[in-house]
């Protein structure tokens, strides 16, 4: 570092000495270097925030101890960095990435008394400034020794040698170099606190002698061992030249007696004509190879693999529909298109024995029984159940393996899968489809684009077998909470059947009789010693969650069983009955509100529907206008097409101003400001328009929204409302806020065929074909309007 450097990072600390201090461990920043972080512990997260709003500036110290979790003030050392934050991103929601620039070395005097992170008073130390003689000579020894532990082919970064010669000051030299040595921290950190010049360099130089020695010790020792290498290789051919003595001897039986059982268990197995005789020529292989030799392992692997497949194994179906069907309804309530799907396969396969397997795709919100269904599926076929989670894989080899050529290769996760199942016709499933990832390993979702192909993946081809393998019989089930990151060719190839969220009666149904004794058995609990009422289950679903699925419901009866299970073990031996009057006691305040009349009380508010990958949803468009020159405004993380939306209705509206009774002049003297609330969650899509458009004639003629009706559709300049997607989801979320009526785009009318009779049931439905028609449903009469 520069002595202007120096001299401006000791003003500063005079100024303000009180510095956050962000321990690290096993890692050590010196100064005038630049190093990424990862900041996960809770205090060192609080330590980062402060230091942004100071400039920038914390100490970064080492821990004595880098297995300590939250160290203490005597657990760091007391020589640190002052360093300067450059760049801060945000990984996740407790994980901060942040690059570093060491500014100067300082000596931490006091801890102040901070329980959110560590914060100290500090003092600027700065280095002896020798340029001697004997420093000049050092310096440069210490460079020579530095390029030839480079030479040598040790880990020592090349772009760093080469600016050596560049460095005048040696006290930068010995920073560099100690910063990309691999020696122990405490050396490092005596280099650190060490402040006089020549005796740095002197410390310097007896650390790189020895690495040194270290790594010509390494090199010497990786000759000798290329010698044995050499060594093996002539013991392997001499070896060979006594097995055929042997051979001649007539002492080569248990050789002979391991190919030939070999042979009968590929006999066995009813493999394929090609696949056999790939599998008999490696046995013959495998005979001419002596045990020690590394590729002999490698080939017998393969030939157990070969063996082991099911390649003419399978189960036999289960073709009484009328006992699929009950196993169906047994295990999951509603889901009636899925369970149907089912019951049609197995019918039309009592025609035509040689079906080929259907492959499907179960879309649906979290929750909703995807993943259990497939385990139904496998039960009532009476087949063989394997299931793959698909999230987070980024590795085309994950699908196809990898070949034999590289060390602990293995075959793809589908033929690992078939192995398991121990039959050629399991149910297969596919869990999160759609969280497949792609990168410079390749892309996986290319890869099952054979394997979801009922035209194609009769001869699968994993790299690691290199035959192919008859995935036909094989009933596929894929999951996927949204289809957009979902492959068109790969969404192409499967039959998709969405599973909607539940309605509330469907919901208790399912509470009663699935959930219940699932959630007393995980908590030692018995029927006769807690009981659930119907308000109790029913309280649990609409004032404790809002959801699509029943996993929070089942995460609320469980903490109600846990209480109820940690009084009977302190001695209250009476059994305890949850009603909707006592469920408080259990889980606290109410964490559900039915919030549309609260927030549809003045003009320039209206309740939208979205949709989401989690279900539907409520949304509330608000609205406000101020003194300006006829701008709009737009808040709350909208994306490019809800921005279009707005700017259509608001076209809309002033086009058709005269027939609202909105005057002109509002338009050139007025800002309007239109805001989403939830502003910390991304949004877009078409289907807010209508409620914008709402939102924004409410506001300029003063009249107010219905807070009984949600409404969603897209809109034209021409005032046409065209239809959207995620009806079914969007109308269960206005079911589930307590809306009685939704309006809809007149061309969605279909959409509600889908929905069962429950989830329709005390619903008002009303069809649109332009604005007018929705303003005329959902803006309320003058002379229902009464301000306050």
């Amino acid at each position: 570092m520069n002595p202007e450097g120096e001299i401006n990072l000791a003003e500063k600390l005079k100024e303000n000495p009180v510095l956050p201090v962000l321990p690290l461990r096993n890692t050590l920043l010196f100064p005038d270097m630049i190093i990424p972080l990862a900041v996960g512990r809770e205090r060192s997260l609080h330590a980062v925030e402060q230091a942004t709003r100071q400039e920038g500036y914390l100490v970064i110290v080492a821990q004595k101890d880098g297995e300590q979790e939250d160290p203490a003030p005597q657990d760091i050392y007391k020589v640190g960095v002052v360093a300067r934050i450059l760049r801060l991103m945000r990984v996740a929601q407790n994980n901060l990435s942040v690059i570093v620039h060491g500014q100067g070395k300082v000596s931490i005097e006091e801890y102040t008394k901070n329980d959110a992170f560590l914060e100290a008073r500090v003092t600027f130390l700065a280095n002896d400034e020798d340029r001697s003689l004997e420093v000049q000579a050092l310096q440069r020894n210490v460079i020579n020794q530095y390029e030839k532990l480079a030479q040598l082919g040790a880990s020592v970064p090349q772009e760093v040698v080469g600016a050596l010669q560049r460095y005048d000051d040696p006290n930068r030299l010995v920073d560099t170099i100690a910063f990309n040595l691999s020696v122990p921290l405490a050396e490092k950190q005596a280099l650190l606190e060490e402040h006089g010049t020549l005796k740095r360099l002197k410390m310097l130089t007896g650390i790189l002698a020895r690495e040194l020695q270290v790594v010509e010790l390494g090199s010497k020792i990786q000759s000798e061992v290329s010698d044995k290498v050499g060594k093996a290789q002539r013991d392997y051919f001499l070896k060979e030249q006594m097995k055929a003595i042997q051979k001649e001897l007539g002492e080569g039986d248990d050789r002979a007696r391991e190919t030939d059982e070999l042979k009968s268990k590929v006999a066995k197995a009813k493999m394929p004509k090609e696949v056999e005789a790939v599998a008999l020529k490696e046995i013959e292989r495998l005979a001419l190879m002596h045990p020690s030799a590394a590729e002999y392992t490698v080939s017998r692997t393969y030939i157990d693999w070969l063996i082991e497949l099911p390649w003419s194994r399978s189960t036999k179906d289960r073709l009484d529909i009328t006992r699929a069907r009950r196993i169906l309804d047994e295990d999951h309530y509603g889901l009636e298109k899925v369970k149907d799907r089912i019951v049609e396969y197995l019918a039309v396969q009592q025609l035509k024995k040689d079906l080929k397997s259907p492959i499907l795709c179960l879309v649906g919100p979290p929750g909703v029984g995807k993943t259990s269904l497939g385990r139904s599926v496998a039960r009532s076929l009476g087949r063989k159940f394997v299931r793959m989670s698909l999230g987070g894989i980024r590795d085309e080899a994950e699908i196809r393996g990898h070949r034999r050529t590289y060390v602990g290769a293995l075959p793809g996760r589908i033929i690992q899968g078939m192995r398991k199942a121990s039959s050629h016709n399991p149910v297969f499933m596919l869990d999160e489809l759609d969280k497949v990832g792609m990168d410079f390993r390749g892309d996986p979702t290319s890869a099952l684009l054979e394997v979801l192909d009922p035209e194609q993946n009769f001869s699968f081809s994993d790299h690691y077998l290199e035959v192919p393998f008859d995935l036909s019989k094989t009933m596929f089930i894929a999951t996927a909470n949204i289809l957009e990151t979902i492959p068109q060719p790969l969404l192409d190839r499967m039959e998709v059947l969405r599973l909607p969220g539940y309605t509330e009666e469907e919901k208790l149904h399912i509470a009663s009789n699935h959930i219940l004794p699932r959630v007393l058995d995980a908590h030692g609990l018995k029927p006769a010693q807690i009981e659930f009422t119907k308000g109790a289950l029913s309280a649990i679903i609409t004032d404790y969650t809002r959801e699509a699925g029943v996993r929070n419901m089942e995460r609320q009866m469980a903490a109600v069983c846990r209480k109820a299970a940690k009084a009977r073990v302190s001695g209250n031996k009476k059994k305890a009955v949850i009603t909707a009057e006592n469920l408080k006691d259990y889980l606290g305040p109410k964490l559900v509100y039915l919030e549309t009349r609260e927030r549809i009380d003045r003009p320039g508010v209206a309740t939208g529907l979205a949709w989401t990958p989690v279900g539907g949803d409520i949304l509330f468009i608000e609205s406000t206008a101020m003194a300006g020159k006829g701008n709009l405004m737009l808040t709350g993380q909208l994306g490019d097409v809800m921005k279009e939306s707005a700017y259509a209705a608001l076209s809309w509206i002033r086009s058709n101003a005269g027939k609202l009774g909105i005057p002109e002049k509002v338009f050139q003297r007025k800002d309007l400001h239109v805001h989403v609330p939830a502003g910390a969650t991304p949004k877009d899509g078409p289907s807010a328009g209508v409620s914008i458009t709402a939102s924004l004639v409410s506001l300029l003629t003063q009249k107010l929204v219905r807070d009984d009706v949600a409404m969603t559709g897209e809109i034209s300049l021409m005032g046409k409302v065209l239809p959207v997607g995620g009806i079914k989801e969007k109308v269960l979320a206005a079911k589930r806020a307590g809306i009685k009526e939704v309006v809809l785009p007149e061309k969605n009318q279909n959409d509600l065929d889908d929905l069962t009779d429950e989830a329709k049931k005390e619903m008002k439905f009303v069809f649109v074909k332009e604005i007018p028609d929705v303003l005329k449903e959902v803006i309320k009469k003058p002379e229902r309007h009464r301000r306050a």
